[in-house]
């Protein structure tokens, strides 16, 4: 698990040059750059760092819309290309294997459907040295953030509930429509006094009664 900074696959790309120099100039010109790490801060965009071969420079802290990975590029805003803010400062970035590759299209803030690539996925959570001050751990309101290379030239990041996936061997053509409900209930097998486990190396499991 990370604490504020992770690394990422090193994906090249183009920044956008306006983000180079606070939009003062750079319109419309691109960067060649290759992703290097990513930032979370609670209630913030995840702020992506990149190595500039050019020049031999890493930049830091630029929001996801900053960057494309083809010339002719769409100009999604960057609250349609990411849902939500950063949930916490602890997170893991991770590649799902049964994911690699795989089709997938999310449906925006603008009612529109997006189509592109997985890439890889940012999680969240808090692991007892602070405080869970958010919903890190709240099943009804805890979000992954799956990254995406969309077909458009830009790069998003969108939660499980905002994305259909395509697998030729295991998904068909025409699907059902997934009405499901939020995932509301907290389960644990631990701290129920049903049970009780002996002393033994290889114990015993003992009901206990009227409790």
């Amino acid at each position: 698990m990370s604490y504020i900074i992770a690394s990422l696959p090193p994906l090249k790309c183009f920044v956008r040059r306006e983000f180079l120099y606070n939009h003062a100039k750079g319109h419309g010109e691109l960067e060649p750059a290759i992703w290097v790490s990513i930032k979370a801060l609670r209630g913030q965009v995840f702020r992506i760092e990149s190595l500039l071969p050019n020049y031999g420079a890493l930049y830091d802290k630029l929001p996801l819309h900053a960057y494309v990975w083809r010339k002719d590029h769409g100009n999604l805003a960057i609250d349609a290309l990411q849902l939500w803010d950063c949930m916490g400062y602890r997170f893991t970035v991770c590649e799902k294997i049964g994911l690699r590759n795989l089709g997938v299209k999310f449906l925006s803030k603008d009612k529109q459907w997006h189509h592109g690539k997985y890439l890889f996925t940012v999680d969240f959570c808090a692991d007892g040295m602070d405080a869970d001050t958010g919903f890190t751990e709240q099943a009804e309101e805890h979000k992954s953030f799956n990254f995406i290379r969309l077909d458009n030239g830009q790069f998003a990041t969108q939660p499980n509930n905002r994305c259909l996936w395509y697998d030729q061997s295991l998904i068909p053509a025409e699907v059902k429509f997934p009405d499901f409900q939020a995932a509301k209930d907290f389960y644990t097998v631990d701290g129920s006094r049903k049970w009780s486990a002996g002393d033994d190396w290889f114990y015993d499991i003992v009901e206990r009664g009227g409790v």
